[in-house]
């Protein structure tokens, strides 16, 4: 039997209500503590900037160097960097603040695969989460701008998070920033021509990111929201 099939098999069965009850209780035990140690960990760190991207580039690739110098850049602004703490994108983004001598958070997770932690996250800076949702809120809530560069469906989980956040007015309109035009050009025209053409969101929504293809067009952006707004908390 495989591990998806043992998982569907595992959901249909039969429990009775101690066994629910007992599961369900240890379970809010752990998600309590991986927001406690977050919070904890992430409350004093000041001001940062969120880089998404997946754990697939390689190093010496484009985007990768894309990613390290936005990370750097940015860290030479004062901005601290948050990633997913795996490698790729976000090993890219960790090293750029890294060596800039910066903040350098990794919120990484346990995955059967891909997901192992970079050697350049500062080590009181690494947290390790089971929980999806958990990690994503601190992505959220300690972060004062969004930057995605190329991913998967991790990334776009993380970017429609953020989105979804800020045109409900959930948080603050934080700048968001998709790098790599030619790589979300597909995105944003359905975006646009399906998602406005349909009024399943509005022609304000449009202006809710951005898409740039450099570092300095990223670090600008935010830098611009930087001279606008007092940084606090999104929550």
């Amino acid at each position: 039997m495989t591990t998806d099939e043992a998982k569907i098999r595992k959901a249909f069965t039969e429990r009775d209500w101690q066994q629910i009850k007992t599961e369900n209780s240890w379970q809010v035990f752990k998600i309590i503590a991986e927001f406690v140690e977050g919070f904890e960990k992430l409350s004093k760190i000041g001001p940062c900037v969120s880089i998404f991207g997946s754990a697939r580039t390689q190093p010496g690739t484009h985007y990768y160097e894309l990613a390290e110098q936005i990370a750097y850049k940015l860290t030479k602004e004062g901005f601290g960097i948050i990633t997913g703490g795996g490698p790729g994108i976000m090993e890219a983004a960790n090293k750029g603040a890294f060596e800039a001598g910066g903040k350098s958070v990794g919120l990484n997770i346990e995955l059967p695969f891909e997901q192992s932690s970079n050697p350049y996250i500062d080590r009181d800076k690494l947290i390790m989460f089971n929980y999806f949702f958990v990690r994503k809120l601190m992505f959220i809530k300690y972060a004062q701008g969004f930057v995605t560069l190329p991913g998967g469906f991790g990334s776009m989980d993380e970017l429609f998070e953020a989105l979804t956040l800020i045109q409900t007015g959930k948080i603050g309109r934080f700048p968001i920033i998709m790098v790599g035009r030619d790589y979300y050009s597909g995105l944003n025209q359905w975006i646009e021509q399906t998602l406005l053409a349909e009024k399943n969101i509005s022609e304000e929504d449009l202006q809710l990111f951005s898409v740039v293809d450099t570092a300095d067009e990223t670090v600008q952006i935010i830098n611009s929201f930087y001279s606008r707004y007092l940084l606090k908390p999104n929550f």
